[in-house]
């Protein structure tokens, strides 16, 4: 980790402490324990000094006699920039007392999330340190307090923390938070981890060890360990197999890190040759990242005394970003991205990160008093992704609730305006049926088969009513249709 004592960090700091002097949490602790906490949080994440420097002094202008002015003429413009945002999320939150009244069909504080956001996303990486150290002392509150709290870090929180990907949060922040939300559902589902992890302690080290001697035997540098389930996850995973824990394959995991991508598709190759995989098992993440870029490959195999064991290899700098993402993303390359953000730039963030682009258009319509869809842009950044495969095996991401129409339309147009039929997982099946993680979709087509303005109710997404729609005009304007093509049915 670069080192961050620098002098004006000593500083702020020292501001902090003058400016919550008298001042204590819930915990009965003074309560510049909080910005110092947030300032360690930042700093293990690996961000630029100014964003360290904002996360200590976060509280002030809320809080304390100090001035949006007293910080910009001491630490700067960029510095009293990101206070100012986290100071407009956390006011944003002011007087509400449910979360379902929260979220995002608030149209005011949505807006200023947005707006915040928009401007520079480090105001959301402070936020969400800010979140993290309360989370892990929401035990000094009082219990309705505590679980309006988790629920918000659980439904809002952690789900942001995931398009950042940054896991190792996401994971914490959600089993923390759903220990306040469910606290007799978490401690069962604990003990059912503790219970599987301990009796499944001997095979895996005897597998630990058969793997690592044919990976030495190869001559390739590697780390293995373990990866033990969450249990939020646990819990999201069993909901989705109707709390049949035998259909869950990865309780338990051997996390292999390797130097190179050679050496990620030889390893999985060994493993291959060690135990039987299990068909439908290999996710190639390296080849296909997910949409918040995460990159990996997962393997579930059968081993020789009939234990079902999954597999992620990936490499080092693959490992780095899946348990930071975007905070990584900082830390490779702070200066380049704190210069841009300075410019009011972002073209230079990673690729899997350009969703932000949409966020900072929408901030700057908003600004200019411009009309824009909230029901849709909350859609894109909240909702649910599902990963689904062709029948070759290459994923396909969708939201949650989308249709066999709007998988086609994902492929290609022409595969979309030509359907006749679907088959899910080497089933006939219907247009009108949603899809669930983990279907295998194929799609069949017919070059004498024309769209249909019917299909307009059998499509989820923007893009795919987008497609169709283009389609249907100009098959209007080609062919003058005996009725004219409907309005676009809002969901």
């Amino acid at each position: 980790m670069k080192d961050k004592d620098s002098a004006r960090i000593e500083r702020a700091v020292e501001v902090a402490r003058e400016a919550h002097e008298g001042q204590f949490r819930k915990t009965g602790e003074p309560y510049i324990i909080h910005p110092l906490a947030v300032k360690k949080i930042l700093e293990e994440w690996g961000m630029d000094e100014d964003t360290i420097i904002a996360g200590i002094l976060h509280d002030t202008i809320e809080d304390t006699p100090l001035t949006l002015e007293d910080i910009r003429k001491e630490f700067g413009e960029s510095v009293a920039f990101l206070v100012d945002g986290v100071t407009k999320l956390s006011t944003a939150r002011n007087g509400m007392r449910d979360i379902d009244t929260y979220l995002p069909e608030t149209k005011d504080n949505f807006l200023r999330l947005m707006i915040a956001l928009g401007d520079d996303i480090r105001v959301l990486i402070i936020k969400l340190a800010d979140r993290l150290h309360n989370l892990r002392t929401l035990s000094a509150l009082p219990p309705e307090k505590q679980k309006k709290i988790a629920k918000e870090s659980l439904e809002v929180f952690a789900p942001l923390a995931d398009r950042l990907n940054m896991g190792r949060l996401r994971v914490e922040m959600a089993d923390l938070a759903f220990k306040y939300v469910d606290p007799k559902r978490f401690e069962e589902l604990n003990n059912l981890i503790e219970k599987y992890n301990k009796s499944a302690e001997r095979s895996l080290k005897q597998i630990e060890k058969e793997v690592g001697d044919a990976l030495k035997k190869e001559k390739i540098k590697f780390e293995i360990s373990g990866r033990v389930k969450s249990v939020y996850s646990l819990h999201k995973k069993l909901a989705k197999h109707n709390q049949n824990i035998n259909e869950i394959y990865d309780l338990t995991a051997l996390r292999i890190i390797v130097d190179d991508v050679t050496d990620c598709y030889l390893t999985l190759g060994i493993i291959h040759s060690l135990y039987r995989p299990m068909a439908g098992r290999i996710k190639d993440y390296i080849a296909t990242p997910k949409q918040n870029g995460y990159q990996s490959i997962h393997t579930t195999v059968i081993t020789k005394d009939k234990h079902v064991v999954e597999f992620q290899i990936r490499t080092k700098e693959m490992h780095e970003y899946a348990e930071r993402g975007l905070a990584a993303s900082f830390y490779y390359n702070e200066q380049k991205l704190t210069e841009n953000y300075k410019k009011g730039k972002i073209e230079h963030l990673p690729t899997n990160l350009l969703w932000i682009t949409e966020l900072q258009m929408t901030a700057a319509r908003l600004r200019e008093g411009k009309k824009v869809d909230l029901k849709k842009l909350k859609l894109n950044l909240f909702a649910d992704k599902i990963f689904v495969y062709t029948p070759k095996g290459d994923i396909i991401d969708l939201p949650k609730g989308a249709l066999p129409l709007d998988f086609a339309y994902r492929l290609h147009s022409e595969i979309g305006d030509h359907v006749v039929g679907v088959k899910i997982n080497g089933k006939m099946s219907n247009l009108n049926k949603k899809l669930e993680q983990g279907d295998i979709v194929e799609i069949l087509t017919s070059k004498n088969q024309t769209p249909k303005t019917s299909w307009l109710e059998k499509i989820f997404t923007p893009h795919a009513r987008h497609k169709l729609l283009h389609t249907l005009n100009d098959t209007s304007r080609n062919n003058t249709p005996d009725r004219p093509i409907p309005p676009v049915r809002k969901k």
